[in-house]
């Protein structure tokens, strides 16, 4: 029989906010698998997406650049081990100069920066770790948009397109692009649409919902999952978000909203997320 230690039983409490006791039961049935036994909980009904399972507590800094002409917004994520080092300025401005570097490529900063990493581990006398870096390069008329929110906690990039290149410099486009970027720091949307959403996932929440609520007719179990897979892809699908300044419209009617008070058409074209630790 599998040892069930008092720690992994709190990581899955703290990643589904359901008691102990159901957690260790769980991880009993599921031999110590923690993916197996979030499951399990949420087939009983107890869980709540565990969009905590995973992360580390990673301190260090999401950091962003723009390009001088506007058509390229980059992100990094650099961690360190102690958030005194994060908050030190020599540390930040080393961030900074990772996420200009990142502005220039699409490939990973970790090896080609090597040398500067292990110099600025010798003299900030902390691990660093050049987690990851990404690029977002304008693909046609828009803007590629940035944010960083909570001190460098949270980091987003969006590419908002237009179909007239005149739109692209409209304080009102801009502010949508703007609004967008703190929408998705918020809501932390995993997918752009539900096309966008594996098979596989789709399937496994469908078997999910159907076990909760079993028993019932087989219609009844249909019409039930399938409003349930509405909710989910509103939870997770951008363009179905509830818009968090207005919660009464999705992203979609926002985004019809606004082409429709600048005559022209808008698309959220891709966004990224990068959470620190995560």
């Amino acid at each position: 029989m599998t040892e069930i230690n008092a720690t992994i039983v709190k990581q899955l409490r703290d990643a589904t906010n359901v008691s102990m006791m159901e957690c260790k039961r769980a991880l009993v049935e599921a031999g110590g698998d923690m993916e197996k036994a979030t499951r399990l909980l949420r087939e009983r009904g107890m869980a709540v997406a565990a969009k905590k399972a995973g992360r580390t507590a990673n301190q260090g800094l999401v950091a962003s650049a723009v390009s001088g002409d506007g058509r390229a917004a980059s992100l990094v994520e650099v961690n360190c081990e102690t958030d005194f080092v994060a908050r030190n300025t020599d540390f930040k401005a080393f961030v900074a100069e990772i996420a200009d570097r990142a502005l220039k490529t699409d490939d990973a900063l970790a090896t080609a920066m090597k040398g500067e990493v292990t110099a600025r581990v010798a003299s900030i006398g902390e691990n660093i770790i050049l987690k990851r870096n990404l690029r977002f390069v304008r693909s046609g008329p828009g803007v590629v948009a940035s944010y960083i929110h909570l001190g460098g906690k949270v980091g987003v990039l969006v590419e908002l397109g237009c179909g007239n290149s005149a739109t692209a410099g409209s304080p009102v486009f801009l502010e949508l692009a703007r609004d967008l970027t703190l929408h998705v720091a918020a809501a932390s949307p995993r997918y752009l649409t539900a096309e966008a959403v594996d098979k596989d996932v789709i399937a496994q929440e469908r078997e999910i919902y159907a076990k909760q609520v079993q028993g019932k007719p087989p219609q009844i179990v249909e019409k039930i999952v399938d409003g349930k897979m509405k909710k989910f892809f509103a939870d997770v699908c951008l363009v179905d978000q509830a818009y968090v300044r207005e919660p009464k419209m999705s992203i979609t009617q926002v985004l019809n909203g606004k082409a429709g008070e600048l005559k022209d058409s808008l698309t959220i074209r891709r966004f990224t997320r990068f959470q620190l630790g995560e």
